[in-house]
């Protein structure tokens, strides 16, 4: 059992920073999993999570990883579980730099709209309070929110590299001399990042390995499952030893790593799969209907995801019929999906008229 603020000592010089689940019912925020970690004299941030009370836990593993006279905070994307505390890079007493990915720059200025935009998908068919109700409990159990700090800068105003691990190539930043790798991913959202610590050998997949099936409405299935695949490749090359994410209370090691991500792959075929199935057997899906049971389907599966709850498997149904190909036919609530016509009615041959 772990409680908000528990440590977990991987060296040293890094600590992971234990954060919590959601519970709407009892207004309590998801709070992201943090590393600290000691990159020579600069002392590493990966997410700042939210609440006072993770705030301080993260300033006593700062002071668990040895000396530092710098500090590098980073941003792995702009969700309010990771970005609340993100003005500490300003108490640090040190000269301090803090990055956030730009395509999430909107959604940390105005986390309310982006909710809004994901909820609004499931307005009508799922029995949930209204886009803008859920939205604003988000935002309001998700505080003090404090994104943005004297020195934050994008990581888009970096020159983009190229970076090579192993067998491997991605592009992003490198930092504190090459020992920090912020690596592109943009799965889970728009912006995400994932982080290579080479001098300890960790990878720190922060969201992205949150589920076999994205949520958000800027998730990006492909990307989600690639990302997986080239992880697993680090792990099994040994680029990297050891597993840390946003959501899991725990280190993964060595031979696990691959087994459960090879584990996330199998589901996110399986759940479409079963998907598939389910909307097979009518030219026109009504999402109600769909969403009973694909909650049942992924149920029997036993596929559960950070944070499960019935908002979050409603989302992940509308991204399914997207990514089957699925589309609404009008704007109603409840309007049934149905597969667009693969032909281009303008090119279509003519019929020839009566005699």
């Amino acid at each position: 059992m772990t409680a908000l603020g528990d440590l977990i000592k991987i060296d040293d010089r890094t600590v992971l920073v234990l954060g919590q689940e959601l519970q709407f019912e009892r207004d309590q925020p998801d709070v992201a999993n943090a590393l600290v970690h000691r990159a020579g004299d600069t002392l590493v941030i990966v997410d700042t999570g939210v609440t006072t009370a993770f705030r301080a836990a993260l300033r006593a593993a700062t002071d668990r990883v040895g000396h530092w006279s710098r500090a590098l905070v980073l941003t792995t994307h702009g969700h309010p579980d990771h970005v609340g505390n993100n003005d500490l890079a300003d108490e640090l007493g040190v000269p301090a730099e803090h990055y956030v990915p730009a395509p999430d720059l909107d959604q940390m200025r105005d986390p309310a709209s982006y909710w809004v935009r994901s909820f609004d998908r499931i307005s009508g068919f799922a029995s949930l309070p209204a886009a803008s109700a859920l939205a604003d409990k988000v935002v309001s159990i998700c505080q003090p929110m404090r994104p943005f700090g004297a020195t934050t800068r994008t990581y888009e105003e970096r020159p983009l590299e190229r970076i090579r691990i192993g067998p491997l190539r991605f592009t992003g930043w490198t930092f504190a001399d090459g020992a920090v790798r912020v690596l592109r991913s943009h799965g889970h959202c728009a912006g995400h990042v994932i982080v290579h610590l080479s001098d300890c050998s960790v990878l720190h997949l922060s969201d992205e390995g949150n589920g076999a099936c994205g949520a958000m409405a800027d998730a990006d299935q492909l990307k989600i499952q690639t990302v997986l695949g080239a992880v697993s490749v680090l792990f099994e090359e040994k680029e990297a030893t050891l597993l840390t994410d946003g959501h899991t209370f725990a280190v993964r090691r060595g031979a696990e790593v691959v087994a459960y991500l090879d584990g996330l792959l199998e589901q996110a075929a399986a759940m479409q799969a079963s998907a598939l199935r389910l909307t097979e057997e009518s030219k026109q899906v009504q999402p109600s209907a769909f969403l009973t049971r694909y909650t049942e389907a992924i149920a029997d599966l036993g596929v559960g995801g950070a944070n499960p709850n019935p908002v979050f498997t409603a989302m992940m149904a509308v991204n399914q019929l997207r990514e089957l190909g699925l589309r609404p036919e009008s704007g109603d609530v409840d309007a049934p999906w149905s597969r667009p016509t693969a032909y281009n009615p303008a090119s279509a041959p003519s019929r020839p008229g009566p005699d």
